[in-house]
Formats: C-alpha cells, sequence, structure tokens
C-alpha cells in the first residue's frame, strides 16, 4: 500500500500552477487532475484532500438568482464544470474529506452550502478587485477575524494579499463563517461555524499558488495545515 498523500486539484487553466503548489512543499504528495472533462469523478475515491481551484463565474441559476446572468462574464460560464464541483463536495462533505477552495472555489462552496453571490463587484460599489492593466494580480491587505479558526492557521491579524476576481460571495452559506474581509468588505476567508470534529474546510479568495511572497503564512502555513489536516485524517481512519 502507497503511503503517498494524494491530493485531487480539480481541473483548470491554470491547474498546473495549482498542481505545482501543491506538490511544492511535501515530496510525499500525489496529484490527480479531476475534471468533468476527463470523465474521471471515479478517481475522487483515491483521493484524501481536495482543491477547488480558480475559474469561471458559477452560474448564477444555481444560486436561484438567473437574473444576476448579464453581470457575469458570459463567454467565462460553465455549468458543468458547476455540478461537477457541486458532486466532488457532496462526496468531501459524505466522506469527511478535507477541502481547500481557492478564489471560485470558495465561490462554489458558497453556493454549495446555500449562499449566494455578488456577481460583479465593482457594479455592487466595491473597490475592484480583479487584475491590474497590466494581466498582474492586484494586491491589498486582508483583516483576519482572531477569534477564527483560520487566525490560528496563519498566526497573524491582517496581511497583504494577492486578488484576481470580480465576482465575491453575498449572502454565508448554511454553516460557514466569514473568517477574513478585505478593507472594503469583501469576504476573503470562510471557514465551518462549528469545525469541532468535522473535516478540514477553508475557502479562500485569494491565490496562495501564486503570492509573490511564497513564505508568507497566507500561503505556505495553509498549505501546511492541509497536509497535516490529511495526514491527521488517514491515521484516524
Amino acid at each position: 500500500m502507497s503511503d503517498k498523500i494524494i491530493i485531487g486539484v480539480t481541473d483548470c487553466s491554470k491547474f498546473d500552477i495549482y498542481s505545482n503548489w501543491v506538490l511544492s512543499y511535501n515530496e510525499n504528495v500525489q496529484v490527480i487532475q479531476l475534471g468533468y472533462k476527463l470523465n474521471n469523478f471515479e478517481e475522487i475515491e483515491k483521493c484524501h484532500g481536495i482543491v477547488l481551484t480558480g475559474g469561471e463565474d458559477v452560474h448564477p441559476r444555481f444560486y436561484n438568482m438567473p437574473e444576476y446572468y448579464p453581470y457575469c462574464y458570459e463567454d467565462d460560464i460553465d455549468e458543468q464544470r458547476d455540478e461537477f464541483e457541486f458532486k466532488v463536495l457532496e462526496y468531501t462533505e459524505k466522506n469527511g474529506i478535507p477541502v481547500l477552495g481557492i478564489c471560485r472555489g470558495m465561490q462554489v462552496g458558497n453556493v454549495f452550502f446555500g449562499g449566494n453571490l455578488i456577481p460583479d463587484i465593482t457594479t455592487w460599489g466595491k473597490f475592484n478587485h480583479s487584475k491590474m492593466p497590466d494581466k498582474s494580480d492586484r494586491y491589498h491587505e486582508v483583516i483576519v477575524n482572531p477569534s477564527s479558526w483560520l487566525s490560528g492557521i496563519i498566526n497573524t491579524d491582517k496581511g497583504l494579499v494577492n486578488s484576481n476576481h470580480h465576482q465575491s460571495t453575498d449572502r454565508t452559506g448554511k454553516g460557514l463563517v466569514v473568517s477574513a474581509i478585505s478593507p472594503d468588505g469583501v469576504t476573503e476567508a470562510m471557514e465551518r461555524f462549528d469545525p469541532e470534529g468535522k473535516s478540514f474546510l477553508l475557502f479562500i479568495q485569494w491565490h496562495p499558488e501564486r503570492l509573490k511572497d511564497q513564505q508568507s503564512p497566507f500561503s505556505k502555513n495553509l498549505h501546511e495545515a492541509f497536509i497535516t489536516a490529511i495526514k491527521l485524517n488517514i491515521n484516524h481512519r
């Protein structure tokens, strides 16, 4: 029996960047690419943890607000991907599999738990959180709830993170709580309201896989906590 930690990473256009980050701090990790285009959902049964990656807007029909569709990037919607990742979350919740959701991953997660989304942040009166004119990531401060589970992972109540998104979570999904926000009030992280006895679940809006400072606690500490949770989960099975 292999002692490798196997992590499923959902398919996206920047899959390699996520995969390399997952593999970067631990030589005992293996990645499986999961996606509806690969027709390989059954591979999730091999996975000890799941990373939900960034990408397309979630179709607003999934949070019962089809009228938001005009505010979405219409060429950037993939309902089959939405459905595939809802199925992934259904599996991870049923089987107690640790999950880290990044950017779109947080938005998918919030919708899965019954929340909804702001379809376009600037139209809703917040600062621009999308990429810079030169296509590079925008950077801004985040404020972490000092009493949150996340705070215990990164050991700081504020820091600088990257940003490349035009949507954000709005009403928080059932069983979740916001654990970090940007100065203008956009949700930057979500966790379980009551994590006791439940599997690791963390949704973040920034991109730890491509932060300029990979030693930042907003990248490295998250990776370490995720891997540690997976190891503990394996040992208790």
